[in-house]
């Protein structure tokens, strides 16, 4: 039987919300929602889309790291983004730069809010650690 494998910043959000920021089920990775925040779970950059989406990037790389994933492993993810229209052509310069020739399947989806105020972009994922690195 496959053990289940949990991963978390420790911020206080994964427990005032009770969830974690990932879980490893046998060969799949579910991560949650990534977001513009540092290693002490302050929100960055509000209302900054480009700079956001940097720093939600690199916490995706983080939970990547964790696991000894690379980007090429990643099967799936959704994009929530605030005001689409107005951010889609960086939602997709910043997607292809992060993954590369790599692609996932992807679903975007335009919203009017996130949880944080000035929060405009969240990204969750799914690695699956049997593809090659």
């Amino acid at each position: 039987m496959d053990t289940m494998d949990f991963f978390n910043y420790n911020v206080p959000a994964e427990s005032d919300f009770g969830y974690s920021q990932a879980i490893r089920s046998g060969e799949l990775i579910h991560v949650s929602g990534q977001l513009s925040f540092d290693e002490a779970g302050e929100f960055l950059h509000a209302g900054d889309f480009a700079a956001q989406l940097k720093q939600t990037y690199a916490n995706m790389d983080r939970v990547l790291d964790h696991y000894g994933a690379t980007r090429n492993q990643v099967v799936s993810q959704t994009l929530y983004v605030v005001n689409l229209r107005q951010n889609a052509a960086a939602t997709a310069e910043g997607n292809l730069r992060y993954f590369g020739n790599h692609r996932p399947a992807s679903t975007v989806l335009g919203i009017t809010e996130l949880t944080l105020p000035g929060q405009v972009i969240e990204i969750s994922f799914v690695i699956d650690t049997k593809l090659p690195a």
